[in-house]
């Protein structure tokens, strides 16, 4: 015979096979007093293991979106999934960052047009103003394959605006890689007087250091160092000829194998893109009109630059700038090179023209007594020229090595 269950309060079970649905009546222990749930809202321990597994989940997730300064993805999902509602629906987005027009400047230097003068000034308005002066130790590769032309392209327009980015290269045109055209400007000199200056400075350097020329170039031999200008010139030495002497075109002109080539078509194209790409070509001879010039322009990179550049202290530093153991080659060989270099000279004046025109627009006087005469050309006569050199990286004595060899 079975025996009745017992509970703990002493007596049989009244309910032996569980109580009935809704719970057991009031009088018989509090042990079995239950409020009425429905059977799907009751939890086992399993339930109860889940839900805490859910509130971990959240937890974690929620502290990864502090951590990673985001929500997860599947906290987006979800957002995308319920509605695209958010906070800035409601109350708009956060002010952006207002940019000075033009906010991308590139300032592709002429080599020995003042070009390390103003760069010193531009090191003080970057910090004065705050605006991103991208450089570059790259110095003597100023013609570009195509592939590294888009590279550079790409890394300039990925630069922090407002920039200016400054570096010795041919013109880049940025929207034929599909990139925003900046803001081109640029300084030159005259052409003779700019070759002069490179001749010896590569020679001697300048005033920063007694031998840091023979850092610069120390593979010279001493019978290189100390060859005569003009030997250099009436010799028709590669380094005194062309198209070693078209050099300020190409910058202008671009990356086209004939901006390389001597001639009225490289000519013609440097004055398109100065028309069209160049908010200012100035004058180095005109170096303190430029730089007024530059401070109306553009402002937000360039205000105050003239009270810098007059300062006692920046003149100290931009006179170590200046090429020693300059000499004058004789009137013959200056005519020669006049002959030799008669497209850079007529870009030369085309752009002083246009310099002028620009001041005379804004009420600058020229300081100018009198505008040199325009060098007197001999009649052309063919000269024997070296083919362009395609590779600018090589190194910068190996075609003068080549003369000695013989």
């Amino acid at each position: 015979m079975k025996k009745k269950q017992q509970h703990p309060g002493g007596g049989a079970d009244p309910w032996p096979h569980g109580a009935p649905f809704g719970g057991a009546p009031p009088g018989l222990g509090s042990w079995k007093r239950r409020l009425p749930l429905l059977p799907f809202l009751r939890f086992s321990l399993r339930d109860y293991g889940f839900c805490m597994a859910t509130l971990l989940v959240f937890c974690l997730g929620s502290l990864l979106y502090q951590l990673s300064g985001g929500p997860p993805r599947f906290l987006l999902d979800l957002r995308q999934y319920l509605g695209n509602s958010t906070y800035l629906d409601d109350h708009g987005p956060p002010p952006s960052k207002v940019l000075p027009f033009p906010s991308q400047v590139v300032y592709n230097r002429v080599g020995k047009c003042g070009s390390r003068t103003v760069v010193l000034l531009l090191r003080i308005l970057s910090e004065k103003h705050g605006f991103n002066l991208v450089t570059s130790d790259i110095h003597n590769k100023t013609r570009l394959t195509k592939n590294e032309q888009m590279e550079l392209i790409k890394n300039i327009s990925t630069a922090e605006q407002p920039y200016l980015f400054t570096r010795h290269v041919h013109f880049l045109n940025f929207s034929r890689f599909g990139g925003d055209q900046p803001v081109y400007i640029n300084i030159i000199r005259d052409p003779v007087n700019r070759f002069l200056s490179n001749y010896f400075f590569r020679r001697f350097g300048d005033w920063r250091g007694e031998q840091n020329h023979m850092i610069r170039t120390p593979s010279m031999r001493q019978e290189e160092r100390y060859l005569d200008i003009n030997e250099c010139i009436l010799e028709n030495y590669p380094e005194c000829s062309n198209p070693r002497l078209f050099y300020i075109i190409p910058y202008f002109c671009g990356q086209h194998p004939r901006c390389r080539e001597p001639g009225e078509w490289a000519l013609e194209r440097a004055k398109l893109n100065v028309n069209e790409n160049f908010l200012l070509v100035g004058i180095l001879e005109e170096l303190e009109d430029v730089l007024l010039l530059l401070e109306r322009f553009l402002p937000h990179y360039f205000k105050g630059v003239l009270s810098i550049y007059k300062d006692p202290e920046h003149r100290k530093l931009g006179n170590m700038t200046v090429t020693v153991k300059k000499t004058v080659p004789s009137p013959e060989a200056v005519q020669i090179l006049y002959q030799r270099m008669r497209y850079e000279y007529e870009f030369y004046h085309y752009v002083k023209e246009q310099f002028h025109l620009l001041k005379r627009k804004f009420g600058l006087k020229s300081h100018v007594s009198k505008p040199p005469l325009r060098p007197h050309f001999f009649i052309p006569t063919p000269l024997e020229t070296e083919e362009p050199i395609d590779d600018e990286e090589q190194d910068d004595e190996k075609w003068l090595e080549d003369i000695y060899k013989r």
